[in-house]
């Protein structure tokens, strides 16, 4: 970061001009241009800044501090040392594989303040010795004066000087749904979000309607952006619940690989037998041992777990990501746009004392009317008022082609309108040809109103619309069912007193009036009050549905919005997720004290009126219960939560790029419901990964138990080198692989989240693993030593036992698909595990009777009575585990994983 002294900080928005003109050492006027330079040289540019850059190189070499990754290197080495350059060949792709998915998957995550860069705006209109010039906006400093228009990005945070009509679309950095309008008066509460400081600009934001001057009060990383992006490079991102199971896997198997090699090789020698000869069987046992297809594994199962994702509209940027999302307990969403469609949209309709309900959800044209739950045909007096409102409007709706949606050109608000009008039959475009717009009295935050003029049939005819309170005032007479009537006091009173109701039920309200044989003088007076039209962002209709599913898998879903605590209310209660009435703002955040936050945290449902820190300190406080917390978002403000949290969801269509490139995963459709389906793959994918540990570390616990097993009964060794690491690849290979694409079990969403701190190694399944790896230790130490005390020769005997491990291992790939259910529940229904065995049988069969191998693997032509003899042995293990497993479901064992 460049060398820059720390800009001041004030409550701006509380300040009148005079104080920050003399603050700042400026006038409304603007700098010089020499001031300008020296405060540049002073402060620095106005631009983002990374604090921390963290090298390629030092990105690669974190890779290979992974214990597992270790540990196959040396495998690697000493396999190359000891003659076998098919295995250490074999081992060093894999290893070179994951270190580099590792090393892209962590330099692209540091792209998240490039994109928050790439929103700043280009150019800006400042004020330099009192003249108007374009300047590049990095060269802005604190006390500059600069103009804004319609269309303008916010080029730094600024204290407003003047707003006329001023509209800024503020959404990306506080979640507000629609353009805030704007003022130039001091606030009286230092207190207030950033929401709600209507006096001031912000970088990185857009002006959308009328124009403004400004003083800058912040540039660069001073700027709210700029503390966003010092909170994205500030924050830790820990280690996903995979990662740290995979972590404490790979040490224990470097332990015990240590333990068996010493053991082994230290009885081999104190019975004599070559040291050489020990050395190479102990470092074959110690490679068996150690997994060395477990990041392959691991790896090959997120990417089709992604790839299943992209089909259900879920992209992952990080795949260790997808496990994590199996554990999610907390999603903690963003209201406008993820829960919501981020499309103002016309839900009742008040006209002629009726109040009639409109069905739909967003810009699309379709919808329904109704009264007290009966569908009806829109009557004339609501054709009228949305006739008026519509012609009063400069919004338009679009059907896109490309992406087969509905947009508005220009204002949300007017966009409801339009589209209300559309879904009665009266179309805008019909509407402006038949009443042709004459003259305009444009909208003004001073009358909070828009009035149109249009040519009639017989004579000019004006439309208002704006606030109901404004509207009403101007008006003397009214529409009802009957016709025009006088607009006496009570009908007024009960006209505002439906407008509060409504209000209530935080819809956002404007009022409809008319005027015959209107002139521009006179149009807004003696009007005819026509009606209120509620809108709101809707909630999303599948959102419901969602949430839903997610409390029955038993995920908490959390409202997390800067929008008004009134429409935070009223969506939380239609979707179904305002269990209690609290809801906490960001200023009583604020207020609330860490141990008094940390007991109520699962306790609120609804937060509204929060800033970036805020979610933040949100998602902290559910981490530090021990949940996993998934966020979702769209804005820039959901950035560095959506980073901290252990699970951080951008929306692909309306979010920002710096959301995308914070977050892990990305929804293409902007669906919550997508969510449901990636949280099942998550579950998937950790579960399959749990059967292939489960099965091979059952392999390799049989395979010890036999050496050991014979080691100490003073036995000769019942494999060779060679026969130990083909076994190894035997069953850490394909069938393995297979269990990585295992089809999801049926009742996996019927669970309860997993468990992050229990990891793999749950009772239950170190029980299975335990009863498979041991009937395997006694089957096959006891049919090598039937075998030898048969007469059979050495050779025999321990081909006998080589085939009887590898096809007990192969059983148990069957039985190993769940840990719950029987093996007798669609026990063929992985295809590629099918295929997987019957390609091994087949190789196993050339191994025992092709001669050529005889001598490399030290087999023996086995006849077809020690086939049968070792097919009927090996396949016990598979009515032991389903015992096992029946005990398990009777809570034999403790909670099932």
């Amino acid at each position: 970061m460049s060398s820059s002294r720390k800009q001041e900080q004030h409550p701006w928005h509380t300040l009148d001009l005079g104080s920050i003109y003399g603050l700042l050492r400026t006038t409304d006027v603007g700098l010089s241009k020499s001031e300008a330079s020296s405060r540049l040289a002073e402060y620095g540019p106005n631009e983002l800044q990374a604090v921390h850059r963290t090298s390629p190189w030092t990105i690669l070499f974190e890779q290979f501090k992974n214990v597992l990754i270790v540990i196959l290197l040396v495998a690697t080495a000493l396999s190359a040392f000891l003659g076998h350059p098919i295995e250490a060949i074999a081992i060093a792709v894999i290893v070179l594989f994951a270190v580099l998915l590792g090393f892209v998957q962590e330099y692209r995550a540091d792209r998240a303040i490039e994109a928050l860069r790439q929103m700043a705006a280009p150019t800006a209109t400042a004020l330099r010795d009192g003249h108007e010039v374009e300047i590049a906006a990095r060269d802005l400093v604190p006390g500059d004066v600069i103009l804004l228009r319609a269309g303008d990005k916010i080029p730094a945070d600024a204290r407003l000087s003047e707003a006329v009509n001023l509209q800024i679309e503020e959404a990306a950095l506080t979640g507000e749904s629609v353009p805030v309008e704007k003022h130039a008066a001091p606030l009286a509460d230092g207190g207030l979000t950033v929401g709600d400081r209507r006096n001031m600009a912000y970088a990185g934001t857009a002006a959308t309607y009328g124009r403004g001057r400004a003083i800058v009060v912040a540039t660069g990383m001073n700027t709210e952006f700029g503390k966003i992006a010092q909170m994205l490079e500030t924050i830790d991102v820990g280690k996903t619940p995979l990662q740290e199971n995979l972590d404490k896997v790979g040490l224990m198997l470097a332990r015990v690989a240590f333990v068996v090699v010493a053991i082994i090789v230290a009885l081999g020698l104190f019975r004599g037998q070559p040291l050489i000869e020990m050395l190479v069987f102990g470092i074959a046992l110690a490679v068996a041992v150690v997994p060395e297809a477990l990041p392959a594994v691991v790896t090959i199962s997120l990417a089709i777990g992604v790839q299943r994702m992209v089909k259900r509209n879920a992209l992952m940027r990080r795949l260790p990501a997808v496990e994590t999302l199996g554990s999610t307990s907390v999603i903690c969403s963003d209201k406008t746009g993820t829960l919501t469609k981020d499309q103002m949209t016309a839900r009742k309709i008040f006209a002629a004392g009726q109040m009639l309900e409109v069905s739909g959800a967003g810009y699309e044209p379709h919808g329904q009317f109704s009264r007290d739950g009966s569908t009806v045909e829109p009557p004339d007096f609501v054709k009228l008022l949305l006739q008026a409102g519509t012609l009063a409007s400069d919004a338009h709706i679009v059907h896109n082609e490309s992406d087969g949606r509905w947009h508005v050109k220009g204002d949300p608000t007017e966009g409801a309108l339009v589209v209300a009008a559309a879904k009665a039959g009266l179309n805008k475009a019909d509407l402006d040809a038949q009443f042709p717009r004459v003259s305009e009295i444009p909208f003004a935050s001073e009358t909070k109103r828009m009035t149109t003029l249009h040519s009639g049939a017989e004579a000019v005819v004006a439309y208002s619309k704006g606030a109901p309170e404004v509207i009403l005032a101007s008006c003397t007479r009214q529409l009802t069912e009957r016709g025009e009537a006088a607009l006496d006091a009570k009908s007024r009173e009960a006209i505002l007193e439906t407008a509060r109701r409504m209000a209530s039920e935080a819809l956002r309200l404007l009022a409809v009036a008319s005027k015959s044989g209107a002139t521009l003088e006179n149009a807004e007076y003696e009007m005819t009050f026509l009606g209120l039209v509620g809108m709101i962002d809707p909630p999303r209709p599948e959102a419901k549905a969602a949430i839903q599913t997610c409390e029955q898998a038993g995920i908490r879903p959390v409202m997390i919005t800067g929008d008004h605590p009134l429409t935070a209310q009223a969506v939380a209660r239609e979707l179904g997720l305002l269990k209690t009435d609290r809801i906490v703002t960001g200023a009583e955040l604020e207020a609330m004290s860490e141990d008094k936050f940390e007991s109520d945290v699962e306790n609120i449902d609804v937060y509204a009126r929060v800033s970036p820190a805020h979610k933040l300190r949100i998602v902290t406080a559910w981490q530090q219960k021990g949940h996993i917390v998934a966020m979702t978002g769209d804005g820039v403000n959901d950035a560095p939560a959506l980073k901290k949290a252990d699970i951080g969801i951008a929306m692909g269509i309306t979010g920002t790029d710096v959301t995308k490139e914070a977050a892990a995963m990305t929804l293409t459709d902007d669906n919550f419901a997508s969510i449901v389906a990636a949280v099942e793959e998550g579950r998937v994918v950790f579960g399959n990964i749990k059967k292939y540990l489960m099965f091979l570390l059952s392999s390799n616990i049989g395979e010890i138990g036999l050496m050991a097993g014979a080691t100490l009964l003073g036995l000769p060794l019942p494999l060779t080198a060679v026969q130990i690491l083909y076994v190894n690849l035997a069953t850490d290979g394909l069938p393995a692989l297979a269990l990585a694409v295992d089809p999801p079990e049926a009742d996996i969403m019927r669970r309860k989240p997993r468990n992050p701190r229990t990891g793999v190694f749950t009772r239950p399944v170190v029980t299975l693993m335990t009863v498979g790896g041991l009937w395997s230790t006694l089957v096959n130490l006891g049919l090598f030593i039937w075998a030898l005390d048969s007469g059979r020769s050495a050779a025999e005997a321990m081909t006998m036992t080589f085939v009887s491990l590898v096809l007990i291992q192969f059983f148990k790939a069957y039985n190993f698909r769940s840990d719950r259910h029987s093996v007798l529940n669609q026990p063929f229904a992985n295809k590629w595990l099918n295929l997987a065995i019957v390609w091994e049988l087949l190789l196993l069969t050339l191994v025992v009777h092709v001669p050529l191998l005889h001598e490399p693997f030290g087999t023996f032509s086995l006849p077809p009575v020690d086939w049968a003899i070792v097919i009927i042995l090996a396949f016990t293990v598979s009515p032991v585990l389903e015992i096992a497993k029946w005990l398990e479901r009777r809570g034999w064992f403790g909670e099932m994983s």
